[in-house]
């Protein structure tokens, strides 16, 4: 409970996911969390989850591609608790991101990139003052290993998940000198409550155990895997890095992509029944 004591964060798309798990580690850690989502019943679920388990925690309903709502979260959390330390920046959705440069709208690119990577612009404006105000803080921008490795058929999300690193790196030297850090996470294939879904219903456990045999540790990710990693990097245990893209990923970003696949043929063959809940 002690690393966050007095200290107060903001985790957009803090509902469930990774989201979720976040603000219930950084509550655990003893920081007053604003959960701020679309989806309001599950925020609320969460916020009562956290105070269930000792936590402060409060909601506010909003979509963070809008700049009001960024502007707003900020008040909000101040006017609540006075400070903003810690800023989560995780909300993604809403926005069709499948398809090339020969399919995507400009209407569909705008929507992709509003939410990927103005968004957080939006939210450091806002929220770099308030820590500047209270001698420093410490911003998580949630990347991919999709802004590292790319895939087709998914032009915006490769190009704003790549994107949110640069913007990160940029925000690290422009407010270093306010004792603001910033940070990037680039997760690995994580089972969140929705892909646990997608899992159950569309793919099968032979399709699963495929993809946890692309990891190095042979096994894919959770939302807490995620949520610690943040908690660190908010904390003093972390206060000499910034600017820097955290992949945590199991190794999958680390590997030689043919020895992989070959690795996988015979599990292919003999599993000619897998089912796969994602199109790529």
């Amino acid at each position: 409970m002690s690393r966050f004591v007095g200290r107060v964060a903001i985790v957009t798309g803090g509902a469930q996911g990774i989201g979720g798990a976040t603000a219930r580690r950084l509550a655990g850690d003893g920081a007053a969390v604003l959960i701020v989502d679309v989806d309001a019943e599950a925020a609320e679920m969460n916020a009562r989850r956290i105070e269930k388990e000792g936590g402060v925690a409060r909601v506010m309903n909003g979509d963070v591609a809008n700049e009001v709502v960024c502007r707003e979260m900020v008040e909000a959390v101040t006017k609540l608790w006075g400070r903003v330390d810690i800023l989560v920046q995780n909300a993604f959705g809403g926005a069709d991101v499948s398809g090339s440069a020969l399919t995507v709208t400009p209407d569909a690119w705008d929507r992709g990139m509003g939410i990927l990577v103005k968004s957080l612009y939006m939210g450091a404006k806002y929220a770099v003052p308030e820590m500047e105000k209270s001698g420093g803080g410490s911003i998580v921008n949630i990347s991919s290993v999709h802004g590292i490795l790319m895939a087709r058929g998914a032009m915006v999300y490769e190009t704003g998940k790549m994107a949110v690193i640069g913007l990160t790196r940029q925000l690290a030297v422009e407010f270093g000198p306010k004792r603001i850090r910033v940070n990037a996470i680039a997760p690995g294939h994580i089972v969140t409550e929705r892909s646990k879904v997608a899992w159950q219903t569309r793919g099968n456990s032979e399709g699963f155990r495929f993809f946890e045999l692309q990891y190095p540790i042979r096994r894919t990710g959770v939302p807490d895997d995620i949520a610690s990693a943040i908690s660190f990097l908010c904390s003093e245990e972390a206060s000499f890095i910034t600017g820097v893209l955290l992949p945590v990923d199991g190794g999958l970003s680390i590997q030689l992509q043919e020895t992989v696949l070959m690795e996988l043929v015979p599990y292919v063959r003999e599993h000619p029944n897998m089912r796969i809940p994602f199109q790529y």
